[in-house]
């Protein structure tokens, strides 16, 4: 029975050992900041400054990978979060969004920031800057709605609603 727990612990601990050389692509897709959201936008400092603490790793090609991207399987669910994320939004190739979409977008990022689904409650543990009080809560809420509110009257002004599809 010891003989076999022995030789049980021994295989795990080998596995453990072996994928750690099984290693996430860490290498992030090319971004033109010509298309990035901070710079179409031009958001306020402070407001640049959060969406980089707290949202940028995650939805933008400027990914900054922590330590514990080399440990495995840790980094195998990080980089299935960070492709994830960039699929839904992804601020490095904000200007190839049409407009009824990226105002979308910006609808879904006050409410995600106001609910508090965003960041998720797991990032601010192991990134503490991330970590959004009410008031910086507060000040991207009203960036995003202000946006979508400019955004809104500028595309009924130009007559969209053309079809394009929401996601």
């Amino acid at each position: 029975m010891k003989k076999t727990i022995r030789w049980t612990l021994l295989a795990l601990l080998g596995a453990l050992v072996f994928i750690q050389f099984l290693q996430i692509s860490k290498t992030n897709p090319a971004a033109d900041p010509a298309q990035d959201y901070l710079v179409v936008a031009n958001p306020p400092d402070a407001v640049t400054s959060l969406l980089k603490q707290a949202c940028y790793d995650c939805h933008s090609n400027l990914t900054r990978y922590p330590w514990y991207s080399y440990v495995q399987p840790a980094g195998w669910f990080l980089k299935k979060h960070i492709d994830e994320g960039r699929e839904h939004l992804n601020f490095s190739v904000w200007t190839t969004y049409p407009a009824k979409r990226a105002n979308h977008k910006l609808e879904e990022c006050f409410e995600v920031v106001e609910t508090k689904e965003m960041p998720l409650k797991t990032y601010p543990l192991m990134h503490p800057e991330a970590k959004l009080d009410d008031a910086q809560r507060e000040e991207l809420i009203s960036w995003f709605k202000a946006e979508y509110a400019r955004l809104e009257t500028g595309s009924r002004e130009q007559g969209a609603g053309n079809g394009e599809e929401e996601d």
